[in-house]
């Protein structure tokens, strides 16, 4: 895996704009005379280092590389011939923070809580201890929390819910967040 360090991060909500170096190494046989295959080479490379990553704890899950600002001046590895190029590009990553408001998709509703999505994350979770004007109703495809006080408010599969996030956790071995929410004051 590319080695890598942050320079410069831009937050704007839950998207930033992160400048990176990583390491991109290309096999011998991609650097031809004319440049256009080593450049095709080096940026498929690039962009697999970024796919395999994933995530970070502390930049939250990889999205697009935006810009390849420089590529510096390449070292062999005597033992394989490849060739070890330093890489600065700027790249857009996805974190949830504590506080922020979001748009969440139910993919999952469980007598303790309800599942959800938002962006790359999978792992959302609104506890039933969060929601008690709403009432679970077990059915035999998809169950259903609903609001007895607002005939229409029902929280269920492919609904979207507007979330407060009241915590999240990186998970190391899965590279990824689980996140808690909360549904956010009507103030908000």
């Amino acid at each position: 895996m590319a080695a890598h360090s942050v320079f410069r991060t831009l937050r704007s909500a839950m998207y930033l704009k992160v400048e990176l170096r990583w390491s991109v190494v290309v096999p011998p046989k991609s650097l031809d005379k004319d440049g256009v295959k080593f450049q095709t080479e080096l940026s498929r490379r690039l962009l697999d280092d970024f796919a395999t990553k994933r995530a970070t704890k502390d930049l939250g899950y990889f999205l697009a590389v935006t810009t390849v600002e420089s590529i510096g001046e390449g070292k062999v590895r005597p033992d394989t011939g490849e060739v070890k190029f330093p890489v600065v590009f700027s790249c857009i990553t996805f974190k949830l923070f504590r506080g922020e408001i979001i748009h969440a998709v139910v993919y999952k509703v469980l007598r303790h809580g309800v599942c959800l999505r938002c962006g790359p994350v999978e792992k959302v979770f609104l506890s039933a201890n969060k929601i008690p004007d709403y009432q679970y109703i077990p059915r035999e495809d998809d169950s259903v929390f609903l609001n007895q006080e607002k005939p229409y408010s029902s929280i269920e599969k492919d609904v979207t819910i507007r979330c407060v996030v009241i915590g999240t956790r990186w998970v190391e071995a899965e590279r990824e967040f689980c996140v808690l929410v909360d549904l956010p004051n009507e103030d908000i």
